[in-house]
């Protein structure tokens, strides 16, 4: 396998564990510790906010590092800092102190975002497939989140939960430093090329005010995505967990419809990926902020089977917006800022997303999960208009690396 091909499947696993890890806390809460701990659920999940807080937060620092110091080095802290921090998350006996395990959690795997997506497109000319594939990897976390953690809430408690997945994470970092180390040389030489080559491509003219005008659509879409995919993706275990009724009695069971959701959802970004490479973004993005707003109204009221179809093509759309962005993001800015433009994306991604946490728990406490896709309904709504603005002149097909 070439160099640089296996540099993409340790991006993409560590988008994978970025998002397993992240979200484990969101299965247990709803399979587990809401019974052993004596709370309910809507108590239980604000002990999450601080680990999305600093998911968001550390971002950027986190992108000025690896643009100032190392992509790889960066890299490698990630995988051994968010496996380490998972095991020891697993050894909390209080609310408190599991949301510290969390808060650490968040601090490491804010590294991926802005360093591992620069890593992706650099040196591409087509970024909208790479993109895909490694957003795939990313959903298949969530999913597993689900999965693996029901699985081994039946099995062997929630603790485990947190271990397992932390372990292997921190032997993929050692296996990552072997790599580093044998592609010295490498690397070295790929840089030098990806560097002139940087140089000698032109990117995306367009003026100032324009410009301006693109990035308030990206980081509006970006706010107003990350409420859609934080509460989509952190309450979809519990939705189903009240509304599949006979379809889903155990956590594992549970954690299985999730996971077949989230894993047929990654289609939506495979689809979205090879679109964006061929036809206009700003025709791609429409439809699916339509067709988000269309089945998160259907989802309202809806229960059984019925739940489990429309839940799985809202997940659809929800995924496939997620490269859009970062495509746009990809046209615009220069490979010696990218890491950090990516960092200030998901800053606001995830500072939205931590917020949504509370929000979902106060909805429904009040009022249910109906009330949460109401507002889903109309935050879809709010992202079409907000692409609706979108210049031409960030609509075209071509990337540029």
């Amino acid at each position: 396998m070439k160099h640089r091909q296996l540099e993409f499947l340790f991006l993409n696993v560590g988008h994978f564990f970025d998002h397993l890890i992240i979200l484990i806390f969101s299965a247990v809460a709803a399979l587990a510790l809401a019974r052993e701990w004596g709370m309910g659920y809507a108590q239980l999940i604000p002990y999450a906010t601080p680990g999305f807080v600093a998911f968001g937060l550390f971002a950027v620092p986190a992108g000025w590092l690896a643009d100032k110091w190392s992509r790889e080095g960066m890299m490698l802290v990630f995988f051994i800092g968010i496996g380490t921090a998972a095991v020891l998350t697993a050894l909390a006996d209080t609310p408190l102190q599991i949301g510290f395990g969390l808060f650490v959690i968040g601090i490491f795997g804010a590294i991926y975002h802005p360093v591992g997506l620069a890593m992706v497109v650099q040196g591409r000319t087509k970024t909208g497939m790479p993109l895909a594939v490694n957003g795939v990897f990313g959903n298949l976390g969530v999913g597993c989140a689900a999965l693996i953690t029901g699985f081994l809430i039946d099995q062997t408690g929630w603790r485990s939960a947190f271990v397992w997945p932390g372990v292997v994470c921190v032997v993929i970092g050692f296996a990552y430093a072997l790599f580093l180390l044998r592609t010295r040389q490498l690397r070295a030489s790929a840089d030098k090329v990806s560097g002139a080559k940087a140089k000698s491509d032109q990117m995306l003219q367009v003026s100032r005010p324009v410009l301006i005008k693109i990035f308030a659509v990206i980081f509006f879409s970006t706010a107003v995505g990350g409420l859609v995919f934080q509460s989509t993706t952190f309450s979809l275990p519990k939705v189903f967990d009240e509304r599949l009724g006979e379809l889903a009695v155990t956590a594992t069971s549970v954690g299985s419809f999730a996971f077949v959701v989230f894993a047929l959802a990654s289609i939506g970004q495979l689809i979205v990926g090879y679109l964006l490479d061929r036809v206009s973004l700003k025709l791609v993005f429409l439809v699916v902020a339509a067709i988000q707003a269309v089945f998160f109204t259907l989802m309202v009221g809806a229960t059984g089977s019925v739940a489990l179809a429309v839940g799985a093509v809202f997940m659809l759309a929800v995924f496939g917006q997620i490269p859009i962005n970062d495509v746009l993001i990809g046209r615009i800015t220069r490979s010696e800022w990218r890491s950090r433009v990516f960092g200030l994306r998901y800053i606001v991604t995830f500072s939205v997303s931590a917020s949504s946490i509370p929000l979902i728990a106060w909805i429904y406490a009040l009022w249910g999960f109906d009330a949460l896709f109401w507002v889903l309904t109309g935050a879809a709504l709010a992202i079409l208009i907000a692409v609706a603005l979108l210049p031409a002149a960030a609509a075209q097909s071509k990337s540029v690396a």
